[in-house]
């Protein structure tokens, strides 16, 4: 009896006609549907806690701004009883608001990638017919623009929550406590959390350190750009202005004070040689650890000769600021799912 031999025959390709895009994006809402619900529950009841706290403070605030005349004691005492009432609970909403991109970078972005790769799930996915880039573009492209929508609509309603403050002067736009919260920013930040979520899940392949990557990355970033890059967006201007000299002066008239430093003679003049000048020449405006900023104290040593120079930022670049802000978060997060993609196309396996 001879062998029977069948000729191999390959089958048939199953990838006749390339799989639509939008049988992928369905896809993606399946499976991460909850994480986007979480993302929706989260920004939705924050927006509805500043919805109703905003619409009470905005009321106070209407008849703090209504006293008459202004400059009397009652409407001081008014305004002073506004911000003792909602400044300190703003304050604590403020700095919680600045964790939100992170949170979305780490519990969305970190686990699109990294939870496939994990448990090796994108090995089947591959086979649908669909490829590897455009399943990944697919998985990330919807997702980053979701949650950057949200958060663009959300900031829109904390600045509204916020405006109070800026017209009592308690805090200016510039002021890193608030200025990644509104305009494009927020929704820039966001975006680029979630892409360095997604790049850290492409590079780690494990959801829990991917998910703890990201959050240290996006905190350095955050960080750097508040502390050391934003001041540098613009030349700063230079004054010798006395009216920028303190505090009171600088969120009156909006300017963010970048630095300070006395001169005589066109000479720097050290803080600890200004604080003797003023320990033995006027000891009633001397102060302890340094020479403090008071018109008292400035007027005196302006009219013995001595400058100080201030280089700020006007209140008038918020929006050029935001708009560079957002720029470079937009191209680095275009930057950082364009290197996912490239990781996926040539190392997963």
């Amino acid at each position: 009896m001879t062998a029977l031999r069948v000729s191999a025959r390959p089958e048939p390709d199953a990838s006749l006609r390339p799989v639509p895009w939008r049988r992928m994006a369905w896809v993606t809402w399946r499976q991460h549907r909850f994480a986007l619900a979480g993302v929706a529950a989260l920004l939705g009841a924050l927006a509805v806690y500043l919805w109703l706290a905003a619409l009470q403070m905005h009321h106070a605030w209407a008849a703090a701004a209504a006293c008459r005349p202004a400059s009397s004691d009652a409407c001081g005492n008014l305004i002073g009883d506004f911000l003792a009432t909602y400044w300190p609970t703003a304050q604590i909403i403020a700095t919680l608001l600045l964790a939100v991109p992170a949170l979305i970078g780490a519990f969305v972005g970190a686990p699109v990638l990294a939870r496939e790769l994990e448990t090796g799930t994108f090995r089947f996915a591959w086979t649908q017919g669909f490829g590897r880039w455009r399943w990944t573009l697919a998985k990330l492209v919807p997702l980053a623009v979701t949650v950057a929508a949200a958060a663009g609509a959300f900031s829109v309603l904390f600045s509204w929550y916020f405006q109070p403050f800026f017209a009592a002067g308690q805090q200016i736009p510039l002021a890193p406590a608030v200025f990644g919260l509104r305009g494009v920013a927020f929704a820039a930040w966001t975006l680029a959390a979630f892409a360095i979520g997604a790049l850290a899940g492409m590079l780690i392949r494990r959801v829990v350190p991917a998910i703890a990557a990201t959050l240290a990355a996006y905190t350095g970033l955050a960080l750097a750009a508040g502390l050391y890059l934003r001041q540098h967006y613009m030349t700063p201007l230079l004054t010798s202005n006395p009216n920028l000299a303190g505090s009171p002066w600088i969120i009156s008239q909006g300017q963010w004070i970048i630095s300070q430093w006395w001169t005589k003679g066109g000479k720097p003049v050290s803080q600890s040689a200004l604080s003797q000048v003023l320990q033995q020449e006027a000891p009633q405006l001397a102060g302890k650890g340094g020479v403090p900023q008071s018109p008292s104290v400035t007027q005196y040593l302006n009219q013995h000769g001595y400058t100080l120079w201030t280089t700020y930022q006007p209140g008038s670049r918020f929006w050029p600021f935001q708009w560079i802000e957002g720029g470079w978060l937009l191209a680095l997060s275009v930057l950082l799912i364009a290197a996912a993609v490239w990781l996926v196309r040539r190392r997963a396996a």
